[in-house]
């Protein structure tokens, strides 16, 4: 199991630890560094911020958000960026929600969510193949566009870049168990949101047939601290936001995905709370046990048990979110 580096999205402003915490991270063997957008920064600039001052490490997005470019554009600027790293970049995909979607990329959030990603990925794969000029007689992703809006003077185009790398890791962020299904078909990995080592049967169904290399690679918060419950609160707020704010109160992945962990009862009642404004109330809600299974906090021993368990299933990289170096380290010495 190899370790990459999340680092998330800013919040108000520029991180000025990224760089650092990379840097630090490909010191210490970790395979990759990997950042994310929401409706704020954008997932490429700073990763390309970050290639220009690493050599080695892997770049990944975890996840760039299909509603905030055309799939072209998105291949645009994996290719772009993988040729700058020398073939470093990882393309992680997500879909985001509704609320997103149309509240803020002001898109319609697609009524058939397998499809809209299954063009996307295909459009994105012609791409950077170059085989022929991109074509697809898409629902969603129709390359020429051929809209009754249209002037209809488009014709298929060729990527004038040569990409340096046709088969350029593409992984997606899916959460339903279709969704699931249908990356492992697609894909080259997945990103679960949530991964606990102690519940496969949560995928189980959704991850049969696996082809060879493909990709799991969940993100974990990590801190080594003395005090779990303490340690548990930053994750426990994470939680608090996705379940309780990302989404609406009648359709939020993130709380259905909760539900299906085992915990429904405790993820209505966390989003009850958020969407009520007791925002404190609705992380304290968060289950000390759910926020634990699903990171790695704690004094250095537990850690280094609880890591045991991540390495006995199916995960092949673990992403970890944490902005502390020694907590890093800490992983790197406990996973060599």
């Amino acid at each position: 199991m190899r370790l990459g580096l999340a680092l998330g999205y800013w919040g108000r402003g520029p991180s000025a630890d990224h760089v650092p915490l990379a840097q630090e991270a490909e010191r210490l063997g970790y395979h990759s560094v990997w950042t994310a957008e929401s409706w704020g920064s954008d997932a490429f600039t700073p990763l390309t911020w970050i290639a220009a001052q690493t050599s080695r490490i892997k770049l990944g997005t975890a996840v760039a958000q299909m509603a905030a470019r055309s799939p072209t554009t998105t291949a645009m600027h994996a290719l772009t960026l993988d040729h700058l790293s020398g073939g470093r970049m990882m393309l992680g995909l997500g879909l985001s929600g509704p609320q997103v979607v149309e509240g803020w990329y002001g898109r319609p959030f697609p009524k058939s969510p397998l499809t809209a990603t299954r063009e996307y990925v295909d459009v994105v794969r012609q791409v950077l193949r170059r085989e022929a000029p991109v074509e697809l007689d898409g629902r969603f992703h129709s390359h020429p566009y051929r809209g009754p809006d249209g002037t209809g003077l488009g014709k298929p185009l060729k990527s004038i870049t040569h990409p340096l790398r046709a088969e350029l890791p593409v992984l997606l962020g899916a959460e339903g168990p279709k969704n699931i299904a249908q990356t492992t078909r697609i894909a080259d990995g997945w990103l679960p949101l949530y991964w606990s080592p102690t519940r496969p049967q949560a995928y189980e169904a959704s991850l049969t047939d696996l082809p060879e290399g493909f990709l799991i690679a969940p993100m974990a918060r990590a801190h080594v601290c003395d005090d779990l419950t303490e340690g548990l609160l930053p994750v426990k707020a994470m939680l608090g936001f996705y379940i309780g704010g990302m989404g609406h109160a009648a359709r939020n992945f993130h709380a259905d995905l909760m539900a299906r962990m085992g915990f429904e009862e405790e993820a209505r009642r966390v989003q009850e709370l958020f969407l009520a404004g007791r925002r404190e109330e609705a992380v304290l809600a968060v289950p000390d046990a759910f926020a634990d299974e699903i990171s790695l906090v704690g004094p250095r021993e537990r850690i280094a048990e609880r890591l045991e368990l991540w390495r006995k299933g199916p995960v092949t990289d673990l992403l970890v979110l944490s902005s502390d170096p020694h907590t890093l380290r800490v992983l790197a010495e406990l996973n060599s």
